[in-house]
């Protein structure tokens, strides 16, 4: 496999600004199949902007965006089409639509991109609620009746309800406790293993950069101040890196890793 192949989003010089005010100036960064990729940086430093531009959600200045292989902006509407199919989102608080039940909300992608008999679509729906570990009777609840860490499971299972390529994660740990943030962290590790995923990551928890991430990507002053591994991150001599990854938590988490991958 080249190179090239292996990209499966390419970002290059990218500028995004609002009025006067510039979020990111020139950014660039690769993201390898297969990887997990975790994105880290102080509040304001833009990686819920870069994660939103990538998506199309939030217009750029300059600069491309190329994923899986395919330029958004010399794509047509069947290729931005094909993006949406083989990329999955779980947004920071779960976004799925209060008035659906958890199943209704996980065949909500698949009324939009296939064309399922309705008995078939709610079976695929109740595998993947399975697969991400709610029980059969979770899928007819309300967003409203779920624990923190159950909607975050929902909302990874209408992520993954097209069988997606790639899936964009942001702060998927945030708000959960402890035990239920190191059980959902399992999961990505699971199901990238098993499924094959790509997995973009939006993160401020240091376990989470340590136990699940390939790489890191540490963004300050509108680019990719550092990447690379947690080892690599505890190194860099950029100011914001050292100190966020320089401290004792850091250091906890990143031993915390070596002994998962002994065990």
């Amino acid at each position: 496999m080249s190179d090239d192949a292996a990209i499966v989003i390419s970002v290059r010089d990218l500028v995004v600004g609002f009025g006067r005010r510039v979020i990111l100036d020139r950014l660039s960064l690769d993201v390898l199949r297969g990887e997990v990729i975790g994105v880290v940086g102080a509040s304001g430093s833009g990686k819920s902007v870069l994660l939103r531009t990538i998506l199309g959600l939030i217009e750029k200045r300059q600069g491309s965006i190329a994923i899986l292989g395919i330029d958004r902006d010399a794509a047509d509407n069947d290729e931005l089409r094909e993006i949406g199919r083989r990329c999955g989102v779980l947004f920071q608080y779960g976004a799925l639509f209060s008035s659906l039940t958890v199943v209704e909300n996980v065949e909500f992608p698949m009324r939009e991109h296939l064309g399922l008999p309705p008995g078939l679509r709610h079976d695929v729906a109740m595998a993947k609620i399975e697969m991400v570990g709610l029980k059969p009777d979770d899928a007819l609840k309300y967003p409203a009746e779920l624990s923190g860490g159950m909607t975050k499971r929902a909302a990874l299972a209408r992520a993954l309800a097209l069988d997606p390529e790639i899936v964009f994660l942001d702060e998927p740990t945030s708000g959960l406790d402890p035990i239920s943030a190191e059980a959902f962290d399992t999961l990505i590790r699971t199901l990238r293993r098993t499924l094959g995923l790509t997995v973009y990551m939006n993160t401020h928890d240091l376990d989470t950069l340590a136990t699940v991430c390939d790489r890191i990507a540490a963004l300050a002053d509108g680019r990719v101040a550092a990447l690379g591994t947690m080892s690599d991150m505890q190194s860099c001599d950029h100011p914001w890196v050292r100190e966020y990854f320089g401290g004792t938590r850091a250091h906890l988490a990143a031993r915390g890793s070596e002994a998962t991958a002994a065990t």
